[in-house]
């Protein structure tokens, strides 16, 4: 069985044909940094336009990788939410109108279901399954929330953040320092350059459900320090760089970040990593979970990697491989398999729902 997996969610227009659920046999993205990285994150309304101009070459893109054809296609995948409704209506109506031609079944996707099907299909091609009841961390720029997720696929919310997700505190600290966007990335390559307990940061306590998360405060410290310490002749000559060669080495961004920075950078991940793990072992203890999926663009971080492979998580962890971590189509194509063998499908009606919500 073949599946078309569209994926719109936010800024990467992305398709993907995938067999029986586990053979990914094309996988396409266009990203849309080029567009969106001179105003420092996402701009809504031209990610819709970007994804307007992108969804046909990148689906005709996906068929010719896969060496298949419209006809051949078993059913059609779509990301119904969460995400911004406008690049959402996007993926939605082209793969509505794909299903309605060719009378092939339309499968609507949770985007955060994708992602915990991003790891659990590349676990059973490895021979090394997922043990359920899991716990699963999906971790992004858009989202930060832990569920239980048990053998037959069911959800149950355990914790959210309450404000920022992980990858947008990544993305507001760095570009409050004067670095690129997309923040994350840059981060974790000049984070090993500082020490990471330099600068101490509080680790959040919640109160109500202990856990949320909340990356609010920490951000506010690392403003109050970039305050403190008057910054903005070294973010200035960042900025200087950045306009002069468009995305620098780290060799570059070494040259104009004295070692205070560096630091101040390697502790703001640690003290990241630290709240994602410290609360993911609380609530797979919780929930007397059998192993750890941490999925989401910021899955890709070195440092969340590093610790959680060490002995910080008690339990077997599983991470997918770094280009299915970030948005991606072949993970809503894999979770839609599932849901099509439970004869689960759409009608053509549905609305996309920007806070759709898994559990």
């Amino acid at each position: 069985m073949q599946i078309l997996g569209i994926e719109t969610s936010c800024d990467e227009t992305a398709a993907a044909v995938v067999a029986s659920g586990e053979a990914i046999l094309s996988s396409v993205v266009a990203s849309q940094l080029a567009t969106h990285g001179r105003y420092g994150g996402v701009v809504p309304e031209l990610a819709s336009r970007e994804h307007l101009r992108a969804i046909v070459p990148v689906v005709r893109a996906a068929l010719e990788e896969a060496g298949t054809r419209y006809a051949d296609l078993d059913a059609i995948a779509v990301t119904q939410g969460p995400g911004l409704v406008g690049s959402l209506l996007v993926g939605l109506t082209f793969a509505k109108s794909l299903s309605f031609a060719l009378a092939r079944p339309l499968v609507a996707v949770n985007h955060l279901e994708g992602h915990i099907h991003a790891v659990l299909v590349e676990a059973r091609r490895s021979g090394r399954p997922v043990d359920f009841p899991a716990l699963a961390l999906v971790v992004s720029g858009g989202h930060t929330h832990m569920y239980e997720v048990t053998a037959g696929l069911g959800y149950r919310l355990l914790g959210r953040t309450r404000d920022d997700a992980a990858g947008e505190a990544f993305d507001k600290v760095a570009k409050l320092l004067g670095f690129t966007y997309p923040g994350g990335p840059v981060i974790d390559r000049l984070a090993p350059y500082g020490n990471p307990r330099a600068v101490r940061f509080t680790l959040a306590r919640m109160k109500g459900n202990p856990l949320d998360f909340s990356f609010s405060g920490l951000k506010t410290a690392v403003l109050r320090w970039y305050e403190q310490h008057e910054l903005d002749e070294e973010v200035a000559r960042r900025r200087k760089l950045v306009a002069a060669v468009g995305r620098p080495t780290v060799a570059q961004w070494l040259e104009v970040t004295p070692q205070r920075t560096l630091d101040l950078i390697a502790s703001f991940q640690w003290t990241v990593v630290e709240e994602l793990l410290r609360r993911a072992a609380e609530a797979a203890e919780q929930c007397g979970a059998r192993s750890i999926i941490i999925t989401g663009g910021v899955a890709s971080n070195s440092s969340l990697r590093r610790e959680a492979a060490s002995a910080r998580l008690p339990l077997p962890v599983h991470f997918p491989t770094p280009h299915l971590a970030t948005d991606n189509a072949a993970m809503i194509a894999a979770a839609a398999f599932a849901k099509l063998s439970r004869g689960e499908t759409a009608a053509l009606s549905i609305a996309a729902k920007a806070n759709l919500s898994l559990a």
